[in-house]
């Protein structure tokens, strides 16, 4: 028997198709005002979850990160979906490696060093300047700053993207108060020799941090501001978003626009040929096309003229499949044999579908970070639309929902998985009413999809990925809601700890139905799927959800 071959299962396959539905960002929250799910019309969750509801774990340990502190995310949580154990994840490796001096005792740090000792230009660092350790966390940043001064590099240029949406959604001021703190100590240290500053930035959502190519300008804005040094100018990051602020009130740190930092002689920090440039994020998505600006010699949809030559290195690589970066000072987590390599080498056909937000987290990141498909499966990219989300918090939930439908007809496929993203990528903007009208958008196209599946004589295990929706305003330390100078109330525009529904529908009873266990979380799930499908789990997988028979 070959070590991939599985074994059957504890129940009778399924005889239709097996379909994993991730309602990405829709957690489990209290039932208050602030709970866009609970607000919003939902009659066909509601019925679901009657019949149906065991809640996961979907944050800090459970899906890899450092401590239960930490929210998670949609690149862990789908990586959890796809590989049936635990991970150490981006946030956990990083930190280890710092801790551990190994970061700074690579090859690629000291190539990075010896290139702007060799060329006089400053060493760069461009990335997410937070705490909310989903894509990066300003520990890091500090910490590689104090290494790059202890090295005696003599100057350092930080270009700052700022967040509003992992963490409180107008606090990027404390962030960069807290990184000028740390620079002003390095230029402090008595020599006159260091000279280190920020550079330029912008909110994460108009500047650099595109992902899967939904808008390449956000990229190019980033381009020009960050290398090219063009852009409003200000005389530091405070002035630029206190100013950016007050053109337009009301406007949230991630959509502020684009700022460089300048003297009397010019932007303070262009990227220039000889300078080494470290993105210090460590999760992949909305790094890789800045990455690829820097390293790709063709197919970048924008004018990079004059394209510096540049040492270029990420925090993690950020695709091994692409080999992006080919320099990084991490290595990233190795997930082996996951759910659906294993059901590629069973012979089972299957069928991704997201629209481009989400497409890569069930692909690239369900598939242990690999980009290339398995033999037999299926992948299916809907464009999202290149709008702000709560302008259209449908999305494109109907045109997923109609896909999946139409490949589960053919017969072709006896898994697919799909992700609906309206309650995270509304949830994200701190919209209430938006993300309201998101909930009841998933909710209508969650029973026409189970209605096709039922057709089918299908099953459907329909969960989350992490919590979003369900909490939209920000909480005093007493538990009240928290309220700005205006009256209204702050919006959480990041993730939420609380855990996230998985519930089976199953209309012909041809299961046992979920277990109501303690202490299980998202990597529980692709045993279950394994065992809806007909076969037991490898002895390592976390164990199946499905009641015994």
């Amino acid at each position: 028997m070959s070590e991939w071959q599985l074994k059957p299962g504890p129940i009778a396959a399924v005889t239709g198709p097996v379909v994993a539905v991730v309602l990405d960002g829709v957690g489990i929250g209290p039932d208050d005002a602030g709970n866009a799910v609970r607000r919003a019309h939902t009659p066909v969750l509601d019925a679901l979850w009657a019949r149906s509801l065991v809640t996961l774990r979907a944050h800090g340990t459970a899906v890899g990160l450092p401590s239960d502190k930490d929210m998670g995310n949609s690149e862990v949580g789908h990586n959890a979906l796809g590989a049936g154990r635990v991970f150490d994840q981006g946030a956990s490796l990083v930190s280890q490696a710092i801790a551990s001096g190994a970061i700074f005792d690579g090859a690629t740090w000291a190539w990075l060093l010896d290139g702007v000792r060799q060329s006089g230009e400053p060493l760069h660092f461009m990335g997410l300047l937070s705490d909310g350790n989903v894509h990066s966390h300003q520990d890091h940043l500090h910490a590689m700053l104090r290494a790059a001064a202890h090295a005696r590099i003599p100057a350092a240029r930080v270009h700052v993207l700022l967040d509003g949406r992992d963490v409180d959604e107008t606090s990027a001021l404390k962030y960069i108060d807290r990184l000028e703190a740390v620079l002003a100590d390095i230029n402090q240290d008595g020599s006159g020799a260091l000279d280190y500053r920020i550079a330029s930035g912008g909110g994460r959502m108009r500047v650099t941090m595109d992902r899967y190519e939904a808008e390449w300008a956000m990229v190019e804005r980033g381009w020009n501001t960050h290398v090219r040094g063009d852009g409003e100018r200000f005389a530091n990051a405070r002035a630029a978003v206190e100013a950016l602020r007050d053109a337009d009130p009301g406007v949230i740190d991630q959509y502020l626009p684009a700022f460089v930092i300048g003297d009397a002689d010019g932007p303070v920090g262009p990227i220039r040929d000889g300078a080494s440039v470290c993105m210090f994020n460590f999760r992949g998505d909305r790094a890789i096309e800045i990455t690829r600006a820097f390293e790709a010699d063709t197919d970048i949809p924008f004018d990079r003229s004059p394209r510096p030559a540049v040492r270029f290195a990420g925090m993690m690589q950020y695709d091994g499949d692409l080999k992006l970066p080919t320099r990084f000072l991490v290595e990233p987590p190795s997930i082996d044999r996951t759910l659906s390599e294993h059901l590629a080498r069973n012979g089972v056909s299957q069928f991704a579908c997201s629209e481009t937000q989400k497409f890569g987290h069930v692909t690239y990141f369900w598939n242990g970070n690999r980009s290339t498909p398995f033999d037999g499966e299926t992948t299916l990219e809907i464009p999202s639309d290149v709008v702000p989300f709560d302008q259209r918090p449908w999305m494109k939930a109907a045109e997923i929902v109609d896909a999946t439908l139409n490949a589960l007809r053919t017969g072709k496929h006896r898994h697919a998985r799909i992700n609906i993203a309206n309650g995270d990528m509304v949830g994200h903007t701190g919209d209430l009413n938006a993300a309201r009208m998101a909930m009841e958008t998933v909710d209508l196209v969650l029973g026409r999809l189970l209605n096709g599946i039922s057709r089918l004589g299908g099953v459907a295990l329909v969960t989350a990925d992490h919590g979003n929706c369900d909490e939209m305003i920000q909480r005093t330390k007493d538990g009240a809601f928290e309220r700005r100078a205006d009256g209204n109330f702050k919006a959480l525009t990041s993730h939420t700890l609380n855990p996230v529904p998985c519930s089976l529908f199953d209309p012909r009873g041809q299961t046992p139905g979920l277990v109501d266990a303690a202490n299980v979380g998202l990597a529980n799930v692709p045993a279950t799927i394994m065992n809806l499908l007909g076969y037991a789990a490898p002895d390592d997988y976390l164990a199946s959800l499905l009641r015994r028979p």
